[in-house]
């Protein structure tokens, strides 16, 4: 095993991490916090939180609060003083640091720090951080502020004429440089930053940088004219970022750029994954791991969070991992770096059988299944009739949609639409006789065992579906719903009754046509949506997750195409750490949505907590071009500017407030949120329960 670290800059101190643990990452940090990993070779403990992609350190607080977190390990140390007013040297640094993740690739050395500004003068404290934990514990406990009470503490980070400068100070590998920082919830003014940067340059023994933790930190940052470096910079520089925490064993196959969708849909239910870009979709597999980064909401990472399976990105993975392409090895994936060990012999003949193994991917606890259908449903249903309970008519996605509307949210819109019920899949395809079909296919030889047979085989049925004719009333009835209720262009949308389930999300599995405008093109758009049930993905996830093919029917969502100026979906919750039930997750891009969530390219992505106010940035889209309606039909790419955020910090407190009232309306299970702005109003196009399991 190996550990490679950043070469820093000559002649400027820098801290090693002497793990041997092999290449991973070490992230960055922030406030009170810690959750420490211990890497065994057989017995792995329950992985802590994650919190690379905040590149922060987790709350110490919560760490208290999680009785699945290992106890930090104590080891003894020389006394020290409860505080210093200077750090001039690495010996003090290392005397009052405490240490997170020890002998792990996320290593990290912090020193809590005070500053004092009713002393005369001014006097900073670096603070014993081993010893006290907690700014308060140290003001109270050193007689500072003996007495004081939460409303006196919780002034030190709201309000301007404070006592206390609360703050951190931190070693960042990644860059090669210290910080200070502070609390991502801090009300800092460009006074107090002034303040605390002259205290920490004036004590402190090397150079040192602001680390902003919100938005608000980084405007006043700039007004001030400070040098700091933004947690989103610190993102971009981190070599490792877990995606979906997790254990796996299984073979390891590396995809390269060149491989093409062939090779990628023939990986199998026992692969590891190691994939050079991130695809739009993915066959079951044991576990993944990407040579580039992506977002919380690509289709890859719901897919590995709906299976259960460990995810991550590692720079430079394919070149790392190539000495163990074809070998068994047993992956896991942690918050504090990733192991892959090789299997003994014995150990790859204990294996169970692969069916067995496939099984357990996709399996939610209960067991995987198909909403019910009502098949005496043959309306065409508007949008303005749907509730949940058309689910059984409809599919999940436009009923829930239905329901959306249903609950009026202040602001918000639904495009208008109307469902083609699963009635109208099951008549055209028994008239045509795909259960005929689908048994002789079934029974080619190699079809259940080679994914490229089953491939080809799916790419042929869905050309024949394709081809298939509708019934003349049957085509006029949906041209004159569109005519009358919708004119102009639609979206043709999937809404089967395997997707958007509690238990299974099937995010990307199946095809939307987007813009269709003409009567001809909307029931060509019908048909490519209803063969989208053999997409192979789609056939591989189901497969996987317990559905048989005869248990799928494909209802179809038209609905009326907005030509948004940004797009994209929210969580509900902190997809990183559960624990985090205030957050909201927010990715982002210009335009129309189609691209937020296809994992190729990097979406702007932001949390806000409705408790600390503080809105995180994790990564700034860089597009320079966006989709747009084309009055053609479909979608065209169009320049946008360059430079110019996709999220205001309004947009994003009003999306994160629309999505607390979406999971309102669905009795507070967590929610899966596409959304648009169309001048000033917030557009919703699909929730959905958000899906996540780990092994």
């Amino acid at each position: 095993m190996k550990n490679h670290n950043n070469p820093g800059a000559s002649g400027k101190v820098r801290y090693r991490n002497h793990s041997k643990s092999w290449r991973a990452a070490t992230l960055a940090t922030a406030l009170e916090l810690a959750l420490p990993f211990a890497f065994g070779a057989m017995a792995w403990a329950a992985a802590p939180t994650a919190e690379a992609q905040l590149a922060r350190k987790p709350s110490y607080y919560q760490q208290q609060n999680n009785t699945n977190a290992a106890p930090e390990a104590t080891p003894a140390r020389p006394a020290a003083p409860a505080s210093l007013a200077a750090l001039r040297s690495r010996g003090d640094f290392d005397a009052l640091a405490r240490v997170y993740d020890a002998g792990t690739p996320m290593q990290l050395a912090h020193v809590l720090f005070a500053v004092d500004r009713r002393a005369k003068p001014v006097r900073t404290y670096y603070i014993d951080t081993p010893r006290f934990q907690l700014h308060v514990r140290f003001v109270r406990d050193t007689g500072l502020a003996p007495g004081a009470g939460k409303r006196e503490i919780d002034r030190n980070y709201l309000v301007p004429d404070r006592r206390f400068l609360f703050g951190t100070l931190s070693w960042q590998q990644n860059i090669g440089a210290f910080t200070y920082e502070f609390w991502e919830g801090d009300q800092l003014t460009p006074a107090l930053l002034r303040q605390a940067d002259a205290q920490v340059k004036a004590s402190f023994f090397a150079p040192v940088k602001f680390k902003t933790n919100s938005t608000l930190h980084e405007r006043v940052a700039k007004e001030t004219g400070i040098d700091f470096v933004s947690q989103e910079a610190l993102i971009r520089e981190q070599p490792y970022m877990p995606m979906n925490l997790g254990t796996a064993t299984g073979r390891v196959r590396i995809v390269d750029e060149a491989s093409g969708a062939n090779v990628l849909n023939a990986l199998l239910p026992d692969d590891i994954a190691v994939l050079r870009q991130v695809p739009i979709n993915l066959p079951p597999v044991a576990g993944v791991l990407t040579e580039r980064p992506s977002t919380a909401l690509s289709h890859v990472n719901l897919l590995a969070k709906g299976w259960g399976i460990p995810n991550a990105y590692v720079r430079d993975a394919a070149a790392v991992l190539r000495e163990h392409e074809g070998q068994w090895v047993a992956l896991k994936v942690a918050a504090s770096g990733y192991q892959l060990r090789r299997l003994a012999p014995d150990e790859i003949a204990a294996l169970p059988p692969r069916n067995v193994r496939a099984a357990a991917i996709g399996a939610v606890p209960g067991g995987a299944k198909a909403a019910k259908p009502d098949l005496r449903e043959t309306r065409l249903l508007p949008l303005a009739s749907l509730r949940a309970r058309n689910s059984m008519q409809c599919g999940s996605k436009a009923a829930n949609l239905g329901a959306v509307l249903a609950a009026r949210i202040p602001q918000t819109t639904v495009p208008d639409g109307f469902c083609i019920p699963f009635a109208h899949y099951d008549r055209f395809m028994r008239t045509n006789g795909l259960a005929d079909r689908i048994a002789r296919i079934q029974q080619q030889p190699g079809f259940a065992s080679d994914p490229q047979v089953r491939q080809k085989a799916l790419a042929q049925l869905r050309e024949e579906i394709v081809q298939w004719p509708v019934d003349a009333a049957t085509a006029a009835a949906w041209r004159a719903a569109w005519q009358s209720q919708l004119g102009g262009g639609v979206f043709v949308r999937s809404s089967s009754n395997s997707e958007d389930l509690p238990g299974f999300s099937g995010a990307g599995l199946y095809t939307t046509v987007p813009n269709v405008k003409t009567g001809d093109a909307l029931e060509l758009a019908v048909k490519k949506v209803w063969a989208s049930v053999f997409n192979p993905e789609a056939w591989e996830a189901r497969s996987a997750a317990g559905f048989g093919a005869e248990s799928v029917l494909m209802g179809v969502f038209v609905q009326t195409a907005i030509d948004s100026a940004n797009a994209g979906v929210m969580i509900t919750r902190d997809p990183f750490d559960a624990g985090h039930p205030h957050v909201t997750y927010i990715s982002a891009k210009r335009g129309i949505g189609i691209r937020v969530v296809e994992g190729k390219r990097v979406a702007e992505q932001v949390m806000y907590s409705s408790w600390s106010k503080a809105i995180q940035v994790l990564s700034r889209s860089a597009e320079e071009t966006a989709l747009q309606l084309d009055k053609e039909g479909g979608v065209k790419e169009v320049p946008v500017e360059s430079g110019r955020n996709v999220l205001t910090d309004e947009l994003v407190v009003r999306l994160a407030n629309v999505g607390a009232a979406v999971k309102r309306s669905f009795g507070g299970v967590d929610q899966d949120i596409e959304w648009a702005t169309v001048g000033d109003r917030v557009v919703l196009l699909q929730a959905r329960p958000y899906v996540e399991r780990r092994r």
